[in-house]
């Protein structure tokens, strides 16, 4: 797996942390300290920031998870993929976007510009 590859699963892993205690050790492995999140519906930094960040789209959409699609595209420190959020009920997916992280050099993520695709239910 590369360290892009690497960075993609764990990313995942932080979004789809069911556990307040597996969500602050997903973020923690996936974000650096002073990791950002930004997308249309928000701007956050920090561990703390970006585990509010998830719980609050956790409690926006319960029993959905976060599913890539596609294949990353990735050159140096960047990574770009798409994903869509899928109801683990019965597999509909109210929104999709895509997703731009930034690496440091341990493989954590740096930054986040997140864009959303579709939104429905917000």
């Amino acid at each position: 797996m590369t360290i892009h590859e690497d960075a993609v699963e764990r990313y995942f892993a932080a979004w789809n942390a069911t556990t307040p205690d597996d969500l602050a050790k997903a973020v923690a492995a996936a974000f650096t300290e002073d990791g950002t999140y930004t997308d249309p519906l928000g701007d956050v930094r920090g561990h703390d920031g970006i585990a509010a960040a998830i719980s609050g789209a956790h409690e926006q959409f319960p029993g959905f998870e976060f599913r890539r699609t596609g294949t990353p595209d990735a050159h140096h420190n960047l990574v770009r993929f798409t994903w869509d959020l899928v109801s683990t009920a019965d597999g509909s997916a109210p929104a999709a976007g895509f997703d731009v992280i930034t690496l440091a050099e341990d493989g954590r993520i740096t930054g986040v510009a997140g864009f959303l695709d579709r939104l429905s239910g917000a």
